[in-house]
């Protein structure tokens, strides 16, 4: 048994002791800095602990408990009602600022088209602008989104014309945002759009007032290597949600499974970070852990490149690269509180010890 899966098997089983309350810690990492001189704020997505049902001020106490920069709430809902008012926001911007902690907020599909889209939020233009005006309540200065799925992809237009019908329904809300001095941020999500898609989307809606979510465990969805997707992204960036991850090659292609931080080969997370730092400055690293499970995609089988005819080779090719240097994962059942629990806590404590992220470390 190495020491990663060692250690690995160890943090897994006791997952639901790990206090909330975690230590600062005097040694590890020195503190890193971005390009600005300033330390990077470490933060969470609240997707990481679902399966808590947590929302508003249980979300404040825990991420004040682990002793986080940021709680990014990336469904309405998060904030406490299912259809949170504008006071409400207000209250959980006052609770939190009072713990120490900065909200960042975000929702799902702004894409009318996609399939991913819920109309039970009213029209996607009533979704958006009902998000800026919750995030502004909320003291966040973003409003995170997303276009859909990789099931998109396979929609009459393919992904273009969803990310045409996209482009409108932010351009209808461009005054709010600049009003509101909100910045609607859209993540590569789930496999929908590469780095490079997700590039022309914001350059036709404007980057004045659209910027990226960048999501390192989704770029492996977009058969990317997480580098180069940053290496694009990153200047774009407005808001994170990142994970680790380890791709291997099988007899259709190869498989990706995501992970806690420090426990993936997908990328070299010391390089990722030093690049970030430069890249991405003022932007805080909130940690979206999914975990659990593995998604294949059949390169070698008939039909799979249908819908992605415009990858370049070259951008194929790095991943590839990343493939052959990963290894099998065994599933698990991502879903339990402990097991999300778990994952999230291994992942700060790494960033925070390893990599040096946190203002209050």
């Amino acid at each position: 048994m190495n020491r990663r899966h060692f250690l690995t098997t160890a943090a897994a089983a006791t997952a639901g002791l790990v206090a909330t309350q975690l230590p600062l810690r005097a040694a590890g990492a020195a503190p890193l800095l971005d390009s600005k001189g300033k330390r990077i704020k470490l933060g969470m997505d609240n997707f990481a602990v679902r399966a808590l049902k947590w929302k508003g001020r249980e979300l404040v106490d825990y991420a004040a408990g682990l002793r986080l920069d940021t709680l990014f709430i990336t469904d309405l809902p998060g904030i406490g009602s299912h259809v949170p008012t504008v006071t409400e926001a207000s209250e959980l911007r006052r609770y939190a600022t009072d713990h120490g902690i900065e909200i960042q907020l975000g929702s799902w599909s702004i894409c009318p088209t996609s399939k991913a889209f819920r109309k039970d939020w009213g029209t996607a233009k009533e979704h958006l602008a009902l998000g800026i005006r919750l995030a502004k309540a909320s003291g966040s200065d973003v409003f995170r989104v997303v276009l859909g799925t990789r099931e998109d992809r396979k929609t009459p237009g393919g992904i273009e014309a969803r990310i045409a019908d996209t482009v409108k329904v932010l351009k209808s809300q461009r005054s709010l945002a600049k009003d509101s001095g909100v910045i609607i941020t859209i993540e590569n999500h789930a496999g929908d759009m590469t780095a490079v898609e997700l590039i022309g989307l914001m350059e036709a809606a404007g980057k004045d007032y659209v910027r990226a979510n960048m999501d390192s465990g989704n770029a492996l969805w977009t058969m990317e290597d997480p580098l180069d997707s940053l290496e694009k992204l990153g200047s774009y960036a407005g808001s994170t949600s990142l994970r680790d991850g380890t791709v291997w090659e099988t007899p259709k292609g190869c498989k990706v499974q995501w992970t806690a931080h420090g426990e993936g080969s997908a990328c070299d997370l010391k390089a990722y970070f030093a690049r970030y730092a430069q890249l991405c400055p003022g932007i805080p690293v909130n940690i979206e852990t999914i975990s659990g499970f593995s998604v294949e995609f059949p390169s070698l089988e008939p039909g799979f490149w249908d819908v992605w005819s415009k990858k370049p080779a070259a951008e194929f090719a790095r991943f590839l690269a990343v493939a052959k240097r990963g290894k099998p994962m065994e599933s698990f059942d991502g879903n339990k509180p402990e097991t999300q629990k778990g994952e999230l806590e291994r992942s700060v404590r790494f960033l925070r010890e390893e990599i040096g992220l946190g203002t209050k470390s």
